[in-house]
Parts: structure tokens; sequence; C-alpha cells
């Protein structure tokens, strides 16, 4: 097929040019538009949708570079029921995903983009995970008929010519068409296809099933390619410590929704630790790609450009610095639009709601009066990273940054200590495996019911869990030097309900304990569930925590564990013979040291 109103396409890759055709032929678009990622380019886009209504300038003086979109209120967030893992096997896919049969699925997604972009203008986006032409870096190309999805995009990822120029004449590119239709939420897909390294979502506009390089690829696709290739895709933070002495250590640390991953991604040290001169770096606040280093180590790269933050929540006190990065060139969805002085709000960003405003649905919405949420729980930033005044000097370091902690953490009221460590690589893959987070009353449902989210990789793993708990297990062998791994619990309650920990800043005291634990400079207490602190060695100066609330924070009671043992038990007969047998060695292991 000729294409209509083509610029000159950035590459002359056979590969790349035949699949375009190919897709602009079922869906039809009137034109078909390379994003080659010069800001004048962008600018014309910006221009365009702020005429259409898409976006809606913010204040220049006080948001620079800002914009406000709104999504239709049926498509708000990320669809789990929507969502499927199409390889030729259900049992490669696993009890935990949504499957269906790659050649039925693809017939059904042909008829849903046929013609869906009539009229249309179809946008070519080159996109690398990763610093272009680094040893980490995977290219993708997205093709969408929406002028918002290009927009976040380049803020979320490296796009444009750099992206065809390292990718050649190359076939190893993902796959990724996006077309907005008609919003149908009986028929809106996001389908990935791993052995075709293809991603492709109907029906939705909403960013985290349209901006196909966030989950779908790092972390559905990437998680598949790097079990075929040796490394990890996985839901993880990376952070830096900088002692007074000037050395960094890393770690990475995967957490459930709800559990302040973002928070301490962008942590504040203490009072009493910034004048001593500590310092914290954020590489990343959502993925990390990890790999074998030469020197036996595993390194982790953050691939992403930007933040895709949740909005309501954050404000100067509980992330200053995620705040901070909203300041200038960022995209706002499903804010309130404060038409006083033309800025954005939401629950929680501070106690002075707008009185002349527009809810997030587009209706006048006065804050001060009314009962409806101005801004949708769901509601987003999407941020540049290089806005971030934590952000590491390593960010752009193609090798990445070496790890000496990984860390996994959840919320649980009674169960889990405020830290531990895993006894070696193979008990910490089980911890990992067993992570859990009670409901609270913002979840749907009951309250305090554990919901298992191994890794909090549950909703992102593109293929059978009980595969990938094996390529972890796999990959402790791979280094002479792994991480050590540490289990923490930010949510401990009292007997009233209420948090024992102060959290948010104060949990630099335990990543301090983590880092003198990998260094070798302090002792542990051997539990049956692992190590965990003498309370002398957690530093409670200026934390309002004194030793006695501290020891209590570490208790460990057996009847709680043997309870929590029977709920892994349970979860993992779910896995059957894909279930690793370290694991259920690991599980009896736990459950001998409990009697």
């Amino acid at each position: 097929m000729a294409l209509v109103g083509m610029n000159m396409a950035l590459t002359g890759n056979r590969d790349v040019l035949d699949w375009i055709d190919m897709m602009a032929a079922m869906t039809r678009p009137a034109q078909v538009v390379w994003i080659d990622g010069s800001e004048s380019q962008l600018k014309a886009l910006r221009t365009q949708a702020v005429a259409s209504g898409e976006l809606e300038k913010l204040n220049e003086e006080k948001l620079p570079g800002c914009y406000l979109h709104r999504t239709a209120p049926n498509d708000v967030a990320r669809v789990e029921d929507r969502t499927f893992i199409c390889c030729p096997r259900e049992e490669d896919a696993g009890p935990t995903n949504n499957w269906m049969d790659p050649d039925v699925m693809y017939a059904k997604l042909r008829k849903l983009y046929d013609g869906a972009m009539q009229g249309l203008t179809m946008y070519v986006i080159p996109y690398s995970m990763g610093v272009v032409g680094s040893p980490f870096a995977k290219y993708g190309i997205e093709l969408t008929d929406s002028i918002y999805v290009v927009l976040n995009m380049s803020i979320m990822t490296r796009i444009g010519q750099d992206v065809m120029d390292a990718l050649g004449n190359s076939d190893d590119y993902v796959r990724g068409l996006h077309a907005t239709a008609k919003l149908d939420p009986e028929n809106r897909y996001i389908v990935h296809f791993p052995q075709d390294d293809t991603i492709m979502s109907v029906n939705s506009a909403y960013g985290g099933n349209v901006l196909l390089g966030k989950k779908c690829f790092a972390l559905r696709i990437a998680s598949c390619q790097g079990r075929d290739e040796g490394w990890m895709a996985e839901h993880m933070l990376i952070l830096g410590i900088e002692n007074p002495k000037g050395e960094v250590f890393y770690l990475a640390a995967a957490f459930p929704s709800a559990c302040g991953k973002t928070n301490l991604a962008m942590l504040i040290p203490p009072e009493h630790y910034k004048k001593a001169g500590w310092k914290v770096w954020c590489v990343g606040d959502d993925i990390a790609w990890i790999r074998v280093g030469q020197d036996g180590r595993l390194w982790a790269m953050n691939p992403e450009y930007g933040f895709f933050g949740v909005a309501p929540g954050t404000n100067v006190k509980s992330n200053p610095n995620a705040l901070e990065s909203t300041r200038k060139n960022t995209i706002f969805t499903n804010v309130a639009h404060n038409l006083d002085d033309n800025t954005v709000w939401w629950e929680g960003l501070d106690k002075n709601p707008p009185k002349h405003a527009v809810d997030w649905k587009g209706n006048p919405w006065d804050g001060t009066v009314s009962t409806e949420k101005g801004a949708h729980p769901n509601s987003r930033f999407t941020a540049p990273a290089k806005n971030c005044p934590c952000i590491s000097p390593e960010f752009e370091n193609p090798t990445g940054v070496p790890l000496s902690a990984i860390v996994f953490g959840g919320r649980r009221a009674k169960t889990a200590p405020l830290v531990y460590q895993s006894r070696d690589w193979a008990h910490g893959v089980f911890v990992g495996s067993a992570m859990a987070s009670e409901t609270t009353a913002a979840a749907a449902g009951a309250v305090g019911v554990v919901r298992r989210d191994p890794m909090a990789m549950l909703p992102f793993c593109g293929y059978n869990m009980g595969r990938y708990w094996q390529h972890w297990l796999d990959m402790g062998e791979k280094v002479s030097k792994p991480p050590l791994i540490f289990n923490v619990n930010w949510f401990r309650t009292d007997a009233d309900g209420k948090f024992i920990w102060p959290g948010f800043g104060e949990n630099l005291r335990v990543l301090e304990w983590i880092m003198k634990r990998c260094e070798h400079a302090v002792d542990a207490v051997e539990t049956p569930i692992g190590y965990l602190p003498h309370p002398e060695d957690i530093v409670l100066e200026g934390s309002g925590v004194d030793t006695d609330t501290l020891k209590e924070l570490l208790t460990v009671d057996p009847a709680l564990w043997r309870e929590d043992a029977a709920g892994v038990r349970a979860f993992y007969q779910k896995f059957g013979d894909t279930l690793p047998d370290t694991l259920k060695q690991e599980l009896a292991g736990l459950e001998d040291r409990l009697q």
C-alpha cells in the first residue's frame, strides 16, 4: 500500500517499513507521520493538541511547558481483566495471566483495528528503553493515532532518529500498535505476543494501557526477553545512598501498590542524617532491568526517561522531590483544573481546594463545598526524570549501577517485622515469592485481606510465574557476588491500628542497617524467618521512636508466621509442576523452624 501524506521515513529498514505498511493497510490512516524527536516537531504537535482540545495549556509562569489532559470517564486505569498474554501454549502464560490462542486473538483484533484510523494520522514513534546504544538498551516502535501518546512517550522514553540509527537494519525491536478506536470497554484489549515481540492496544487512551514502552514492553515483554537472554526485568525502584564518606551504595526495591514506592525512590534524609552529610539519589522509581556484570555483581538500569506518577497524595510533605519534578514540561491527566490561576490541583496536594475549578470529568467544581473528588484517585503526572532534584548522577550511565541489596516489602499490620535479611539467595527468592500486602480501605472489598503479589510482578510478568521464580534462582547461580536480599515493612500497627514506625524519610535508618549488613559491619540475630537487627544497630536519634517501640517493631510471632506459611502453601498450589523444588524446600524449612 502506498502511504498517503507520509513525511520522510527515518530508516531504510525493510522489516520496519513492511510492518508499518501492513498495520497502515489494516487501520487505514489518512496519513503517516514519523516522530523524529525534534523539539520543533513536538512543539507543533502540542499546538495542534491544544487547538483540538486534546490538551489544555497551563499557566506558563507557574507551570512552564505544562499541559492538562482528560481521558474518558470509562478509561481511567490499567485494565487487568482485558490484558492478555498470547503465547502458543496456555501453560507458558501461567495461572496468573489471561491467555488466548495467538491466532484467535489476532483474528479478533484485526476486526477491531479494521479502518480504526480512518481520517486520522498514524504517528510512528521509534523509542529506546534505556540509553540509546548502551548494552542495556532495547528498541521499540509504537504506532498510535494519539498526540497525547506521542507527547507522553517523548517524556517517558528516548525517542526519534537516534533510535532508528541505533536499530539499523535489525529486526530486533518490539512492535506496538495502539488505536484509540471507539473507547468501547467491552472491546478494550491490551495484548502481548511475547514470541512475536508484539504489543497491541485498542479502545483505550489511558496512559497505562497505551504508553506501550511502560509496563507492556519494559515488564511483560522484557521479562520474557530477560528469561531467554539471561537478564531480569523487574518492577523495582533503584536508589543510591551516599554516606558521609562519599561512598554510594545501590539497592533495588519491589513493593506492591500503596506501599510508598515512589516516596522511597525520592527519599529525603531526616535532619540528623542530612547534617551528617548523607544523600539519597533516585536512579529510577518504577522499573529496573538487571544484568550480570563482568565483575560478578548484578547491575541495574532504569529503562525509562520519565516518571508516570499518581498525583493524589503527592505534596510538599509526602514527596517534595516528586512534586518538584512536575513543576515544568509535565503532562497532568485527570486532575482538577484551577481556573483562578490556570494551574492544577488534586486531593492531598494542600488544604486549599480551589473554588472556581473544573473537575477531572470536565464539570464545574467548587472544591470548598463539593463532596465529589476534583481529581480521579488514579490521576497522573508524566514528568521528565531530569526535573527531579535528587536524580542520580548515574541516571544516564549506559552500564547502570551495581546492586548491593534487593529489598522486598509489603503492608502487614502484625506479621512482618520492620526489617529482616534472608538467609541466602534461594531463601531471598522465597521471601520475594511470598510477598504480600493487606488490603486497605482504599482498595475495593474487605480490609485486611492478604493479597500475594510476588516481587510486585503479579500483573506484569509476561510468562508463567513458576518459571519466573526458577529464572530468579538461576540468576543467583550466575553471579559470584549476589546482592543480599531483605524484606521491610513500614506498616506495623499498634492495638489501636496506628502505625508504629514514622516512615517516609525515617526509612533511611533501616536502609543504613541494610547497608551495614552488606558491608559486614554489624551482626544480626538469627530467627526462624531470617536475620533481624540488634535494636542498638538502628540509629533512633531524632526519630521520635524509643528502643522499646523498636523492639516491638522487630518481634516475630511464630503463630502468625505459621498462618502466613499456610497462605503461601495455598498460593503455591496454583503453580503445579512449574513451582521450583527449591521453593517447596524453602517453605518446608520455614515451617520446620517455626515449630
